[in-house]
């Protein structure tokens, strides 16, 4: 075997890891939940009452905080509860395009100019930052040699500590934007489009009489799935050092047919490092709630239960970054990925959607009988209706090189945006498309047919899980999301969207019931001709069908197959006309992500195809040389000795002529990846798709056959067989 397998291998088989770091029975999770978060619990304790009602006011009503002396008093409270957690520094994090998180960490410490220093902490320095912004994507927003951006603090999502070695810092969520105000990040985006969908969503609970909502607010659950591997695998590999997947990789002999690793045993050392993680995660404050194997070998997931979409967001970029550093402890790499592995599942991250009020009411909650739940059916058609009017809106939304390897498998949704309603929602809105629904079905209870074991109620409707948009009982599941991806983006789109339609719903019901119509009388008018036009998206049956893919097409549904396809829609018209209106995006704005997610395209698939080219002529080229050298010498050595060499000559000839082939694709692919690009984005980006890819595809494949072909022990990289199934 090669030294580089070999030494990996011998690792993993001589390193015991120590499995016992975290013992719940003397930490138990209660206690540890929240500690290193500045909560509402913590500012109660530590600000003056009239303070702590200032900063209320604006986490939960949205009022802006206007007084500097409130500024004061939380960042010295903030300052004194962080040093008392050991935190030396302070850091504005914010969620630059992309797609990760940055920071930039400043002493709480000041010298006084006699030999001494005092710890300092103003409100000043906690409501705004000036970070180097020259290095991060603009998208031509500003010129590279000017550096100015600020950071703004965020006061919904709560400060908290990140404990390190050797200390620890205070950390503070908070916007980034340029020094002419335009957003260079993914938070602030979200906040605008979550006060555009509030601001609509509250005229039409005012319709039905609930004045006394102040605030409307997305909630979102993201599903996070992930592999983790031993990390010397990773040192092992350069493709996955450096690009995150395989970019070389026969299929094992057993990968994932069995289906044996879906909800199985959690191996001993990732439960491990899961729980390790979960106490972090509660510290941090984030409610994570299930953790399970998933379908792939070595893939994973953890979930957590609602919150504000805000928060939530930062919650899942934290969780990320707590899986990644915690991973390293036993000995393990986390891989974000969407496609580490060909040829099996990758991963995904299921964005648990819905609408709530200030008061803890979810407005896609149907009720026992959602056929005469008005409100229900309002905001669930005007969800319905957005998916509806703007799919490729949310199919650009999770457009990225690595989720065009994911989308349309069979193991994720396809690229045909579409929603999944159920038989008992799907029968209550046939029946409100003709009229007034009259009933609801029951779900009732099944009969499981042994006798010690009790009826279990039954759920009206199935899952669909080849659906990219389904609901799931009091919530939209949008599935499409990669699972590196920051779930920002893809709720700034849910949000707009459903925002245009709450919009002009309310419009229509405002005017209906001002020349005197009753309110259930608009709705019954109003809501048929909407499903009537909406309906050409609702499916419920199988997503992965070739058949559902001609059906698609019949109803005239956009396919935009890969990113390349999507990314146009950013700048289109309609597009630039609903986020100007709902003053989430600017057009300027959207043109520079059109022309970020246009270069970060171009750059991750040239640095792909460059990596190939690398792996290709210094260690796959080389070993199948050696090996065709040795079966060579053995040919001729078996018809010097006089006998048949018939067989070893047919594999000889199927070897060089294989190796002929990879040669000739890789030089192919590194003419196509130093061809000269235009300078323009889009342009380039195309040019990438149409010719790079193919050549990526093409030695991939010759790649993987000389894998089959090659002796074990010349191979260089470590295979799949070793990486999924070796803990």
């Amino acid at each position: 075997m090669s030294n580089a397998r070999q030494k990996a291998i011998d690792a993993i088989a001589n390193t015991e890891y120590d499995l016992n770091q975290i013992d719940f029975r003397t930490s138990h999770l209660k206690e540890l939940f929240g500690t290193l978060v500045f909560s509402e619990e913590v500012q109660k304790a530590r600000l003056p009452k009239p303070v702590f009602k200032a900063l209320q006011k604006t986490i939960k009503q949205g009022a802006q905080l206007t007084d500097p002396a409130v500024a004061d008093a939380v960042a010295s409270a903030m300052k004194d509860w962080a040093i008392e957690h050991g935190a030396t520094h302070y850091t504005h994090l914010f969620q630059p395009m992309t797609g990760l998180t940055a920071e930039k960490h400043d002493s709480f410490l000041s010298p006084t100019g006699t030999g001494t220093a005092v710890a300092e902490f103003s409100g000043k320095e906690l409501i705004k930052g000036e970070p180097d912004a020259s290095s991060f994507p603009s998208g031509g927003i500003r010129a590279t040699f000017e550096a100015r951006g600020y950071t703004g603090w965020d006061p919904t999502s709560p400060a908290y500590i990140r404990e390190s070695p050797n200390g620890a810092t205070l950390v503070i969520p908070t916007v980034f934007v340029s020094w002419t105000g335009e957003a260079l990040d993914k938070k602030t985006p979200l906040l605008r489009s979550m006060e555009a969908l509030s601001a609509q969503a509250l005229r039409i609970l005012k319709l039905f009489g609930k004045t006394d909502v102040v605030k409307v607010f997305t909630t979102v659950g993201p599903e996070q799935e992930y592999f983790l591997i031993d990390k010397n695998f990773l040192y092992s590999r350069p493709d996955l050092l450096a690009c995150g997947r395989t970019l070389f990789g026969a299929k094992p002999p057993k990968g994932q047919e069995l289906e044996d690793q879906y909800f199985g045993t959690i191996p001993e050392r990732v439960l491990a490092c899961m729980a390790d993680c979960e106490a972090e995660m509660f510290k941090l404050g984030i409610p994570v709630k299930t953790r399970h194997n998933e379908v792939a070998p070595s893939q994973y997931e953890i979930a957590p239960i609602f919150e504000d979409s805000n928060l939530a967001t930062d919650h899942n970029q934290l969780t990320m970054d707590v899986i990644r550093r915690t991973a390293d402890k036993y000995g393990l790499v986390c891989l974000l990925h969407e496609k580490p592995f060909a040829g099996i599942n990758g991963s995904g991250k299921h964005n648990n959607w819905s609408m709530a009020t200030d008061a803890g009411e979810n407005l896609l909650e149907p009720g026992q009988t959602p056929h005469d739940n008005a409100q229900f059916l309002v905001f669930c058609v005007a969800v319905i209706r957005a998916v509806a009017k703007y799919p490729e809106l949310l199919r650009v939304s999770v457009a990225s090189a690595g989720n065009d390897h994911r989308l349309g498998a069979n193991e994720a949704p396809p690229a045909i945006i579409s929603i999944f309603l159920g038989s008992q929602l799907q029968d209550i809105m046939e029946q409100l498309e003709k009229g007034k629904p009259e009933k609801t079905l029951p779900g009732g209870f099944m009969e499981v047919g042994a006798s010690v074991l009790p009826k279990l109620p039954r759920d009206a409707g199935d899952r669909n899980r080849t659906s990219p948009f389904a609901f799931t009982g009091n919530k939209f599941e949008f599935r499409a999301v990669g699972s590196s991806f920051s779930i920002g983006g893809p709720n700034t789109v849910l949000n707009t969207i459903v925002a245009e339609s709450l919009d002009f719903i309310a419009g229509a019901l405002e005017r209906a019931t001002a020349t005197g119509t009753p309110l259930n009388a608009a709705i019954q008018d109003l809501l048929p001709g909407i499903l009537k036009e909406s309906k050409k998206v609702v499916f419920n049956g199988d997503g992965y069908s070739d058949e559902w893919h001609k059906e698609a097409e019949r109803r005239g549904l956009p396919n935009l197959k890969n990113t390349v396809d999507s990314i146009p829609v950013i700048i289109r018209k309609d597009s630039v006309e609903l986020f100007g209106k709902y003053k989430v995006y600017s057009e300027r704005e959207l043109t520079a992500r059109y022309n970020i997610f246009s270069e970060k395209y171009v750059k991750e698939v040239t640095i792909e195809a460059s990596m190939m080219v690398h792996m290709a002529k210094t260690m796959i080229l080389p070993a199948a040389l050696r090996y065709q050298g040795e079966v060579a010498g053995a040919v001729n050595a078996t018809k010097s000795a006089g006998l048949d060499a018939g067989a070893q000559f047919e594999h000889l000839k199927e070897l060089s002529a294989t190796l002929g082939k990879f040669q000739a694709a890789t030089a192919a692919l590194d003419h196509a990846v130093h061809h000269k690009h235009s300078g323009d984005p889009y342009t380039d980006a195309k040019a990438v798709r149409d010719t790079v890819i193919p050549k990526m595809v093409e030695l991939r494949t010759l790649g993987d056959a000389l894998e089959t072909l090659v002796a074990d022990d010349l191979w260089p990289l470590s295979t799949y067989r070793e990486m999924l199934f070796i803990k």
